[in-house]
Parts: C-alpha cells; structure tokens; sequence
C-alpha cells in the first residue's frame, strides 16, 4: 500500500511537471541585456564580500556570503591602461569574476579547488540549446517517475551519519530523501547533452540541503532545531528541483547575449594551475582567508550527494589540495623563509601566546597560508602581461588577541614576486570571532597590484 501511494503521489508530481509548463517559461522572448541590466544598475556601498550579491541573478542559485560584487570587476576593466582581452580568477567560487567577465566582452579562466563549485561555474557560463531543455527536464522527471526508489548504495562512500538510520539516531537525511535524491542523480547521468547534465547536476546539488536534517552556514554544520520532530516530504525534492531548474533556465535564456560566451574553467589547486592560465591582462580574485575554517566543509553535502566525493581518500585529497587556510585537518605546514616583516613579527606573537590558541597549530597555519599564497600569486605573474594588474579581496583575521595583517602582509611580499603595489584600500570591517568579541573591526581589503 505505501508504495502504491508513493507511485500515485509522484505521478500526480510528474502530471505537473509537463514539458510545456517549462516550454512557456524558457521559450518567452525577452530583449538582449547586458552587465548594468543584470546588477541592476545599483549603487553599493562597498565591493567586498557579502554586498547583496546573493539576490542578483545567477548569484541566486545558491547563496554565497563570500561573494564579492561584480562591479569590481568592471572598476578593475575600467582602470586598465590598455583594452583586456583575457581576465583570470585563481579562486572561482561563485563565478563572480568569470559572469562579470562574460558580460563585459573579456574572456575569463577560472580555477576551482572545489568540483561542485567548479561545475556551477561553468553551468552559468555555458550556451545551451532552449529547444532541448524542456525534452531534457522531461527525460529527468520520466526516469525518476519510472524508478522513484533508486538502488543501494545511495552515496557510495559516504560517512555512516549521511543516510538514516545514521549514527546514534543521528543523520543527515531520511531513507525517502535519500532514495529520491539517487534517482534524481542517476537519471541526470544518463542524459546525452553534457550542459544539461551539468545544470541539473548543480540544481540537484542546491535542494540538498533544504532537503535535509541540517543547516549550514560560516560556522560549519548543525542539525536544525526541532528536525526529530519534522520529517521532510521526499516530494519536496521534485519541487525544488523543478523550482531551481525554472529559474535557472530563465535566467540564462534572459542573459543569454553577452559580449563574450568564450571561457575556460580549470578544476583544481590554485598553487599548481596559476602558471598555466596562458598569456592574462588583469586578474580579479578572492582567496580563502585565513580563518582557520576549512571551506570544503560548507559544500560538504553537496559534494555527497551528487558523488563528486566517493570516499575518505577522495576527501582528503581535495582538502589537501586547498590553500593552508585552515587547520581542521593535520597537514604539513612547512613554508619558506618568511619575506615580511609584518609576517615574522605576527608569527612570533603567536608563538609566544601559543598556550592562549585553540588550536597549537595557527601559528604555522599562517605562516603556510603566506607561503601558499605567494606560489599563487608568483604562478600568476609569470603570464601576466607587463603592467596588467592583480585586484584581490582579502581580509584580516585575530587570534587570541593577535591580528594578522593578510593585506600588508602581501603588499611587503609583493615586489619580491616581480609586482608594484598601487593601492591598499580598507572597505569593509568584518565581524571577529565570537572569542574575540564579535565587534565588527576586522579589515576587508582591496590590494592592487601591478606587474613591472
């Protein structure tokens, strides 16, 4: 009987999803635009992290509090000395720099760490054949019409604690979630159309945790309050994913003319690919800070549950191949001889205040995160053009009382790595943590750097 009614209920699921509700949505002609009409022409009130970029479209399919806005990837186009032809971002992330790019008539290369995130990337950035997104999205929803259930093992290598009856009672999502979440996947991988694949793949990606028992966030992971209490309908994945994909599709049918549908995303770690971008006139980029918080956790079901993780080993090996921004993981902290004064002396404070640390190694961490970020940007300098500029985002953080100064830190470093330091501006301040009061003082920073 319980099966019977799951049939009847996703069938009714699937009466709803028809091809031509999706036709109308993604067939309707809507007039070129380009980068003002897609930010909206607005006015902001900073170019760092966490300025409103979330709500613009392609941004909002799934929320980034780390993005910066794009607009300052049309400053940095706007104070080039001569035209760019080709723009690098080492840490994708959103794709904020790539999509501006795009939009302003420059090709981009993105390099991703992160496969999920690389993969959004590039779903934003891709042309796609409309005619075929409706016979696609159909295909999906017949398959898991067809096999709602699908077979075990649902995440091969997964964690014990993903799938219900987890560990200990606890778990990251029921047995019917997790079936419809498979079958969804399976069937996206059965598709012939490489870009649809990718979308839908993404859009997946994106229901999972609404779908789930937790919450995530900055701080990492937590189960939601209350969720023993409240079991999540597996039909809700079938609407999200219809929701996601409706407006995926529309915003990339609406933007669909930019100046440049050129682009090249790399998938792995910065350090190694930031010398193989070929010839570059301008580079944009926020780098992970160094706040000791690893950031494959935040996509961390979302890396599950569409099997860009197969197992332990697959894990560890992407959070080996991120920046030292972190020390969540034991890693070899081994860096070179230290070029900044401003380094050496914050390094040495924290040796000193060690024993105040909640973690012995920080003072190690930011000594490798230096390092790892001078491998970055010395790969970067080797294919940028004479004169071409760097435009970077970082923020500072605070241990036990001990700032680390990341924007001075690089600007010190800078001219042993062949660059000019143009300008250093504070535009933001971010909030510390709350072990060190909460206050919003922490510096967000913009560093301009030349090539010479």
């Amino acid at each position: 009987m319980e099966d019977a009614a799951k049939t009847k209920s996703l069938d009714l699921v699937h009466k709803r999803q028809k091809r031509s509700d999706l036709t109308v949505n993604v067939s309707t002609q809507i007039p070129c635009v380009g980068f003002r009409e897609w930010t909206g022409d607005r006015e902001i009130a900073t170019f760092g992290s966490n300025a409103e970029s979330p709500v613009l479209p392609f941004q909002r399919w799934r929320r980034f509090k780390e993005a910066f806005a794009p607009e300052i990837v049309e400053r940095a186009l706007s104070e080039t000395k001569r035209p760019a032809r080709h723009i690098v971002d080492p840490f994708g992330g959103s794709g904020t720099t790539a999509l501006a790019a795009q939009f302003l008539g420059v090709k981009p290369t993105t390099i991703e760490v992160n496969p999920f995130l690389a993969e959004l990337i590039e779903a934003k950035l891709a042309t796609y054949d409309f005619d075929r997104a409706a016979v696609e999205f159909g295909r999906v929803v017949e398959a898991v019409f067809q096999n709602p259930d699908a077979d075990k093992p649902y995440f091969p290598g997964a964690p014990q604690t993903f799938v219900e009856p987890g560990v200990d009672g606890r778990y990251i999502f029921s047995r019917s979630v997790a079936r419809r979440l498979a079958a969804y996947r399976q069937a996206i991988n059965r598709g012939r159309d490489l870009n649809f694949r990718r979308l839908f793949r993404v859009i997946l990606a994106t229901v999972a945790v609404p779908t789930s028992n937790v919450t995530v966030s900055g701080k990492g992971r937590r189960y939601r309050s209350g969720w023993t209490n409240k079991s999540i309908d597996p039909f809700a994945v079938d609407d999200l994913f219809k929701k996601g994909v409706l407006e995926a599709l529309y915003d990339l049918r609406r933007f669909e003319d930019r100046r440049c549908r050129e682009y090249r995303v790399e998938c792995g770690d910065a350090r190694r690919l930031a010398c193989t971008t070929g010839p570059f006139d301008i580079a944009v980029f926020s780098p992970p800070y160094p706040n000791s918080f690893d950031y494959t956790d935040v996509y961390n079901v979302e890396l599950w549950t569409i099997g860009y993780l197969t197992g332990r080993e697959a894990n560890a090996r992407l959070r080996n191949a991120t920046i030292r921004s972190h020390v969540q993981i034991r890693r070899d902290m081994t860096a070179n001889e230290i070029l900044s004064p401003s380094l050496l002396k914050t390094v040495k404070r924290l040796r000193a205040g060690r024993a105040r640390l909640w973690n012995r190694y920080i003072p190690e961490m930011v000594a490798a995160y230096t390092d790892d970020m001078s491998a970055v940007l010395a790969g970067l300098a080797r294919n940028l053009r004479r004169f071409g500029r760097i435009y970077m985002v970082v923020g500072d953080s605070r241990y036990a009382g001990v700032d680390v100064p990341v924007a001075r830190i690089f600007a010190e470093i800078a001219p042993v790595l062949g660059y000019t330091v143009r300008e250093l501006e504070p535009f933001r301040s971010m909030r510390a943590s709350p072990q060190q009061g909460g206050r919003a003082e922490l510096p967000e920073t913009l560093l301009v750097l030349q090539r010479k």
